[in-house]
Protein backbone atom coordinates (compact mmCIF):
# COMPACT_ATOMS: atom_id res chain seq x y z
CA UNK A 1 0.00 0.00 0.00
CA UNK A 2 2.24 2.37 0.66
CA UNK A 3 4.04 2.08 -2.39
CA UNK A 4 1.16 3.21 -4.79
CA UNK A 5 -1.03 5.05 -2.87
CA UNK A 6 -1.78 8.47 -4.07
CA UNK A 7 -1.43 11.61 -1.00
CA UNK A 8 -3.76 14.46 -1.21
CA UNK A 9 -0.60 16.55 0.56
CA UNK A 10 2.00 18.67 -2.22
CA UNK A 11 4.63 16.86 -0.21
CA UNK A 12 7.08 13.96 0.05
CA UNK A 13 6.57 13.36 3.76
CA UNK A 14 4.40 11.17 5.03
CA UNK A 15 3.74 13.56 8.14
CA UNK A 16 1.63 17.11 8.32
CA UNK A 17 -0.24 19.27 10.18
CA UNK A 18 -3.91 20.09 9.21
CA UNK A 19 -5.66 23.54 10.07
CA UNK A 20 -9.56 23.49 10.16
CA UNK A 21 -11.07 26.58 8.86
CA UNK A 22 -14.25 25.73 9.64
CA UNK A 23 -13.50 25.93 13.00
CA UNK A 24 -11.17 28.87 12.57
CA UNK A 25 -14.31 30.84 11.45
CA UNK A 26 -16.60 29.56 14.49
CA UNK A 27 -14.02 30.36 16.78
CA UNK A 28 -14.32 34.06 15.73
CA UNK A 29 -17.87 34.06 15.76
CA UNK A 30 -17.82 32.89 19.25
CA UNK A 31 -15.51 35.47 19.95
CA UNK A 32 -17.56 38.37 18.59
CA UNK A 33 -20.76 37.40 20.84
CA UNK A 34 -18.67 38.42 23.87
CA UNK A 35 -17.68 42.33 22.07
CA UNK A 36 -19.41 45.50 22.85
CA UNK A 37 -21.70 46.51 19.92
CA UNK A 38 -19.37 48.47 17.19
CA UNK A 39 -16.05 47.50 18.67
CA UNK A 40 -13.22 45.99 16.59
CA UNK A 41 -11.79 42.24 16.76
CA UNK A 42 -7.74 41.97 16.36
CA UNK A 43 -6.78 38.85 15.52
CA UNK A 44 -3.04 37.71 16.47
CA UNK A 45 -1.29 36.01 14.34
CA UNK A 46 2.13 36.20 15.53
CA UNK A 47 4.49 33.12 15.69
CA UNK A 48 2.96 32.29 12.20
CA UNK A 49 -0.82 32.06 13.53
CA UNK A 50 0.63 30.01 16.99
CA UNK A 51 1.54 27.40 14.34
CA UNK A 52 -1.69 27.42 12.05
CA UNK A 53 0.03 29.22 9.08
CA UNK A 54 -0.70 32.99 9.36
CA UNK A 55 -0.80 33.78 5.70
CA UNK A 56 -3.39 31.06 4.96
CA UNK A 57 -5.16 31.98 8.07
CA UNK A 58 -5.07 35.51 8.07
CA UNK A 59 -7.55 35.63 4.84
CA UNK A 60 -10.31 33.38 6.64
CA UNK A 61 -9.85 35.75 9.50
CA UNK A 62 -10.62 38.79 7.49
CA UNK A 63 -13.51 36.84 6.13
CA UNK A 64 -14.95 36.17 9.34
CA UNK A 65 -15.18 39.81 10.94
CA UNK A 66 -11.82 40.54 12.06
CA UNK A 67 -10.53 44.53 11.38
CA UNK A 68 -6.96 44.27 12.79
CA UNK A 69 -4.04 41.38 12.37
CA UNK A 70 -0.91 41.69 15.16
CA UNK A 71 2.26 40.19 14.86
CA UNK A 72 5.18 40.09 16.66
CA UNK A 73 7.96 41.75 14.51
CA UNK A 74 8.47 44.02 10.97
CA UNK A 75 9.11 40.75 8.85
CA UNK A 76 6.21 38.98 10.52
CA UNK A 77 4.18 42.03 8.93
CA UNK A 78 6.24 42.11 5.81
CA UNK A 79 5.49 38.40 4.96
CA UNK A 80 1.75 39.22 5.30
CA UNK A 81 2.06 42.69 2.87
CA UNK A 82 4.28 40.44 0.31
CA UNK A 83 1.38 37.96 0.57
CA UNK A 84 -1.17 40.82 -0.49
CA UNK A 85 -2.55 41.25 2.98
CA UNK A 86 -3.77 44.74 3.12
CA UNK A 87 -5.58 45.02 6.15
CA UNK A 88 -4.11 47.63 9.49
CA UNK A 89 -1.02 45.16 11.11
CA UNK A 90 0.12 46.48 14.17
CA UNK A 91 3.69 44.68 15.45
CA UNK A 92 3.30 44.32 19.35
CA UNK A 93 6.61 43.81 20.52
CA UNK A 94 9.64 46.49 20.18
CA UNK A 95 10.22 48.10 16.77
CA UNK A 96 14.36 48.85 16.24
CA UNK A 97 14.55 52.12 15.39
CA UNK A 98 16.19 51.61 12.31
CA UNK A 99 13.46 49.55 10.90
CA UNK A 100 10.61 52.39 11.42
CA UNK A 101 11.29 53.40 7.39
CA UNK A 102 10.34 49.57 6.44
CA UNK A 103 6.74 49.57 8.59
CA UNK A 104 5.75 53.29 7.40
CA UNK A 105 6.54 52.56 3.65
CA UNK A 106 4.45 48.93 4.03
CA UNK A 107 1.58 50.64 6.17
CA UNK A 108 2.37 48.92 9.01
CA UNK A 109 1.78 50.08 12.58
CA UNK A 110 4.57 49.85 15.34
CA UNK A 111 4.12 49.91 19.23
CA UNK A 112 6.12 52.64 20.87
CA UNK A 113 6.76 54.02 24.23
CA UNK A 114 10.42 55.90 24.29
CA UNK A 115 11.56 59.36 23.12
CA UNK A 116 13.81 57.37 20.91
CA UNK A 117 10.37 55.76 19.48
CA UNK A 118 9.44 59.17 19.05
CA UNK A 119 12.68 60.77 17.32
CA UNK A 120 12.40 57.26 14.89
CA UNK A 121 9.11 58.64 13.85
CA UNK A 122 10.49 62.15 13.07
CA UNK A 123 13.26 60.74 11.02
CA UNK A 124 11.21 58.63 8.96
CA UNK A 125 8.87 61.69 8.07
CA UNK A 126 11.74 63.54 7.38
CA UNK A 127 12.80 61.25 5.26
CA UNK A 128 10.05 59.42 3.67
CA UNK A 129 7.13 62.27 4.05
CA UNK A 130 4.57 59.70 5.49
CA UNK A 131 3.99 59.60 9.25
CA UNK A 132 4.12 56.31 10.79
CA UNK A 133 1.39 54.84 12.39
CA UNK A 134 2.13 53.91 16.12
CA UNK A 135 -0.07 52.52 19.13
CA UNK A 136 1.60 53.68 22.52
CA UNK A 137 2.15 50.46 24.60
CA UNK A 138 1.69 51.46 28.65
CA UNK A 139 2.96 49.09 30.69
CA UNK A 140 0.66 48.40 33.74
CA UNK A 141 2.08 44.89 35.48
CA UNK A 142 3.81 42.56 32.52
CA UNK A 143 7.11 44.03 33.04
CA UNK A 144 8.11 43.48 29.63
CA UNK A 145 7.51 46.55 26.99
CA UNK A 146 5.85 49.52 27.41
CA UNK A 147 5.79 53.22 29.00
CA UNK A 148 5.20 53.34 32.84
CA UNK A 149 1.83 54.59 33.52
CA UNK A 150 3.18 57.55 35.29
CA UNK A 151 4.70 58.96 32.47
CA UNK A 152 2.25 57.81 30.17
CA UNK A 153 -0.16 60.80 30.18
CA UNK A 154 3.16 63.24 29.21
CA UNK A 155 4.53 60.75 26.37
CA UNK A 156 0.64 60.13 24.80
CA UNK A 157 0.37 64.10 24.98
CA UNK A 158 3.56 64.75 23.49
CA UNK A 159 2.84 62.15 20.67
CA UNK A 160 -0.15 64.22 20.24
CA UNK A 161 2.00 67.56 19.70
CA UNK A 162 4.16 66.21 17.36
CA UNK A 163 3.15 66.73 13.97
CA UNK A 164 5.10 64.17 11.80
CA UNK A 165 3.24 61.07 13.99
CA UNK A 166 -0.09 59.25 13.48
CA UNK A 167 -1.53 58.45 16.32
CA UNK A 168 -3.61 55.31 16.12
CA UNK A 169 -4.24 53.90 19.34
CA UNK A 170 -3.77 53.29 22.94
CA UNK A 171 -3.15 49.44 24.76
CA UNK A 172 -1.73 47.50 27.77
CA UNK A 173 -1.76 43.90 28.24
CA UNK A 174 -2.77 41.69 31.64
CA UNK A 175 -0.07 39.26 32.70
CA UNK A 176 -2.71 38.26 35.03
CA UNK A 177 -6.22 38.00 33.50
CA UNK A 178 -7.03 34.77 35.14
CA UNK A 179 -7.23 36.45 38.59
CA UNK A 180 -9.49 39.27 38.75
CA UNK A 181 -8.00 40.66 41.47
CA UNK A 182 -5.16 41.09 39.53
CA UNK A 183 -6.17 41.72 36.30
CA UNK A 184 -8.30 45.14 37.89
CA UNK A 185 -5.34 46.69 39.06
CA UNK A 186 -3.72 46.94 35.74
CA UNK A 187 -6.58 48.03 34.10
CA UNK A 188 -7.13 50.41 36.62
CA UNK A 189 -4.16 52.00 35.81
CA UNK A 190 -4.85 51.62 32.18
CA UNK A 191 -7.99 53.70 32.65
CA UNK A 192 -6.65 56.34 34.65
CA UNK A 193 -4.31 56.99 31.70
CA UNK A 194 -7.22 56.99 29.12
CA UNK A 195 -9.13 59.05 31.05
CA UNK A 196 -6.72 61.56 30.99
CA UNK A 197 -6.08 62.02 27.44
CA UNK A 198 -7.80 63.09 24.34
CA UNK A 199 -9.39 59.62 22.92
CA UNK A 200 -10.78 60.89 20.12
CA UNK A 201 -10.67 59.02 16.97
CA UNK A 202 -8.24 56.34 19.04
CA UNK A 203 -8.28 52.72 19.12
CA UNK A 204 -8.09 51.73 22.57
CA UNK A 205 -7.49 47.63 23.56
CA UNK A 206 -6.37 46.24 26.81
CA UNK A 207 -8.16 43.02 26.57
CA UNK A 208 -6.35 39.69 25.39
CA UNK A 209 -8.48 36.42 24.90
CA UNK A 210 -9.07 35.30 28.53
CA UNK A 211 -10.40 38.96 29.42
CA UNK A 212 -12.84 39.24 26.20
CA UNK A 213 -14.49 36.05 27.98
CA UNK A 214 -13.95 36.94 31.93
CA UNK A 215 -14.52 41.34 32.07
CA UNK A 216 -17.17 42.67 29.91
CA UNK A 217 -16.58 45.77 31.72
CA UNK A 218 -13.13 45.98 30.76
CA UNK A 219 -13.77 46.27 27.19
CA UNK A 220 -13.27 49.75 24.81
CA UNK A 221 -13.99 49.58 20.94
CA UNK A 222 -10.78 46.77 20.03
CA UNK A 223 -10.36 44.14 21.81
CA UNK A 224 -7.54 41.39 20.80
CA UNK A 225 -7.65 37.75 20.62
CA UNK A 226 -4.91 35.24 20.14
CA UNK A 227 -4.84 31.73 21.21
CA UNK A 228 -8.82 31.49 21.53
CA UNK A 229 -8.46 32.14 17.41
CA UNK A 230 -7.39 28.56 17.24
CA UNK A 231 -9.46 27.08 19.72
CA UNK A 232 -7.48 26.64 22.65
CA UNK A 233 -9.20 27.48 25.70
CA UNK A 234 -7.17 30.25 28.06
CA UNK A 235 -6.70 30.10 31.65
CA UNK A 236 -10.21 31.69 33.47
CA UNK A 237 -11.02 33.03 36.72
CA UNK A 238 -12.84 30.82 38.79
CA UNK A 239 -16.63 30.57 38.06
CA UNK A 240 -16.26 31.55 34.87
CA UNK A 241 -17.63 29.22 31.93
CA UNK A 242 -15.35 28.59 28.79
CA UNK A 243 -16.91 29.40 25.46
CA UNK A 244 -17.28 27.29 22.91
CA UNK A 245 -14.34 26.73 21.15
CA UNK A 246 -13.20 24.03 18.08
CA UNK A 247 -9.43 22.91 18.19
CA UNK A 248 -8.26 24.17 14.37
CA UNK A 249 -4.78 21.85 14.64
CA UNK A 250 -4.43 18.26 14.23
CA UNK A 251 -0.91 16.27 13.53
CA UNK A 252 -1.12 13.16 11.68
CA UNK A 253 1.60 10.69 10.37
CA UNK A 254 1.23 7.77 8.05
CA UNK A 255 2.92 4.46 9.00
CA UNK A 256 6.26 3.74 7.11
CA UNK A 257 7.16 0.51 8.79
CA UNK A 258 5.35 -2.37 10.58
CA UNK A 259 7.86 -5.20 12.28
CA UNK A 260 7.05 -7.13 15.23
CA UNK A 261 9.59 -7.59 18.06
CA UNK A 262 10.13 -10.43 20.36
CA UNK A 263 10.08 -10.16 24.15
CA UNK A 264 12.47 -8.48 26.19
CA UNK A 265 13.61 -6.38 23.51
CA UNK A 266 14.18 -2.59 23.60
CA UNK A 267 12.88 -0.05 21.44
CA UNK A 268 14.49 3.22 20.31
CA UNK A 269 17.47 5.25 22.00
CA UNK A 270 18.82 3.96 25.62
CA UNK A 271 15.94 0.98 25.31
CA UNK A 272 13.46 3.21 27.62
CA UNK A 273 10.79 0.70 27.03
CA UNK A 274 11.19 -3.41 26.84
CA UNK A 275 8.20 -5.29 25.31
CA UNK A 276 6.57 -7.31 27.78
CA UNK A 277 5.53 -9.23 25.36
CA UNK A 278 5.91 -10.50 21.26
CA UNK A 279 4.62 -6.94 19.97
CA UNK A 280 3.62 -5.40 16.66
CA UNK A 281 5.28 -2.23 16.51
CA UNK A 282 4.78 0.85 13.56
CA UNK A 283 6.97 4.15 12.94
CA UNK A 284 6.28 7.18 11.49
CA UNK A 285 8.22 9.91 10.25
CA UNK A 286 7.23 12.38 13.36
CA UNK A 287 10.28 13.57 15.80
CA UNK A 288 11.39 16.08 18.26
CA UNK A 289 12.76 18.00 15.23
CA UNK A 290 8.98 18.57 14.44
CA UNK A 291 8.13 20.23 17.87
CA UNK A 292 7.12 16.91 19.23
CA UNK A 293 9.05 16.71 22.24
CA UNK A 294 11.90 13.74 23.59
CA UNK A 295 10.01 14.30 26.82
CA UNK A 296 6.72 13.11 25.81
CA UNK A 297 8.20 9.70 25.16
CA UNK A 298 6.74 7.10 26.49
CA UNK A 299 3.68 8.97 27.73
CA UNK A 300 1.45 10.07 24.57
CA UNK A 301 -1.11 7.99 22.22
CA UNK A 302 -2.23 7.93 19.10
CA UNK A 303 -5.15 6.89 17.26
CA UNK A 304 -5.42 4.83 14.46
CA UNK A 305 -8.60 3.65 12.78
CA UNK A 306 -10.45 5.25 15.81
CA UNK A 307 -8.32 3.28 18.91
CA UNK A 308 -5.96 4.57 20.53
CA UNK A 309 -2.75 3.09 20.60
CA UNK A 310 0.78 4.21 23.36
CA UNK A 311 3.80 5.79 21.86
CA UNK A 312 6.67 3.59 23.16
CA UNK A 313 10.59 4.55 23.45
CA UNK A 314 12.15 7.33 23.32
CA UNK A 315 11.17 9.61 20.52
CA UNK A 316 13.88 9.85 18.10
CA UNK A 317 14.85 13.44 16.06
CA UNK A 318 12.68 12.37 13.11
CA UNK A 319 10.65 9.21 13.92
CA UNK A 320 9.05 7.57 16.93
CA UNK A 321 7.04 4.33 17.43
CA UNK A 322 3.67 2.92 18.59
CA UNK A 323 2.49 -0.62 20.20
CA UNK A 324 -0.68 -1.98 17.67
CA UNK A 325 0.07 -5.01 18.57
CA UNK A 326 -4.06 -5.26 19.04
CA UNK A 327 -4.58 -3.11 15.95
CA UNK A 328 -5.69 -4.04 12.01
CA UNK A 329 -2.99 -1.78 10.83
CA UNK A 330 -0.90 -1.39 7.34
CA UNK A 331 1.85 0.70 5.99
CA UNK A 332 0.47 3.55 5.05
CA UNK A 333 -2.23 3.73 7.49
CA UNK A 334 -2.53 7.28 9.46
CA UNK A 335 -1.64 7.77 13.18
CA UNK A 336 -3.55 10.79 14.21
CA UNK A 337 -1.33 11.83 17.83
CA UNK A 338 -3.61 15.49 17.86
CA UNK A 339 -7.27 15.67 16.75
CA UNK A 340 -9.76 13.08 16.26
CA UNK A 341 -10.51 9.73 14.98
CA UNK A 342 -14.01 8.09 15.10
CA UNK A 343 -14.71 8.82 18.84
CA UNK A 344 -11.25 9.05 20.06
CA UNK A 345 -9.57 12.44 20.35
CA UNK A 346 -6.33 13.71 21.88
CA UNK A 347 -5.70 17.46 22.82
CA UNK A 348 -2.61 18.82 22.69
CA UNK A 349 -4.06 20.64 26.24
CA UNK A 350 -2.84 16.87 27.13
CA UNK A 351 0.72 17.58 25.98
CA UNK A 352 0.99 20.39 27.35
CA UNK A 353 0.23 18.95 31.30
CA UNK A 354 2.99 16.17 31.11
CA UNK A 355 5.34 18.52 30.36
CA UNK A 356 4.02 21.17 32.67
CA UNK A 357 3.94 24.20 30.34
CA UNK A 358 0.64 25.81 28.56
CA UNK A 359 -0.52 24.51 25.03
CA UNK A 360 0.02 27.54 22.80
CA UNK A 361 3.98 26.47 23.47
CA UNK A 362 3.60 23.31 21.84
CA UNK A 363 1.36 24.50 18.72
CA UNK A 364 4.27 26.78 18.08
CA UNK A 365 6.82 24.51 18.41
CA UNK A 366 5.34 22.54 15.23
CA UNK A 367 7.99 23.12 12.92
CA UNK A 368 7.82 24.51 9.64
CA UNK A 369 9.28 21.97 7.90
CA UNK A 370 5.76 19.64 9.16
CA UNK A 371 3.92 21.06 5.86
CA UNK A 372 0.39 23.01 6.61
CA UNK A 373 -2.92 21.29 5.17
CA UNK A 374 -6.25 23.05 5.21
CA UNK A 375 -9.15 21.88 5.21
CA UNK A 376 -12.99 22.61 5.80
Amino acid sequence: MKFNRTSFLNTHRDAWVEVNLDCIEHNILEFKKYLKKDAKLFAVVKADAYGHGAVMIAPVLLASGVDFLGVSSIDEGLQLRENDITAPILVLGAVPVWSFDRAAQNNISVSVFSDEHIEACRQTYEKLKIKPKVHVKIDTGMNRIGVRPDRAVEFIQKIQQSDFINLEGIFTHFATAETKELALRQYEKFHNVVQSVDTEGLLIHCCNTAAVISYKDFDYNMARVGIGIYGLQPDLPVGIPAPDLKPAMSLKGRITNIHTAPKDEGVSYSHTFETQKTTKIATIPVGYADGVFRGLSNKIYGIINGKKVKQIGNITMDQMMFDITDCNAQEGDIITLIGKDGNEEIRIDEWAKILNTIHYELTCALRVRLPRVYTR
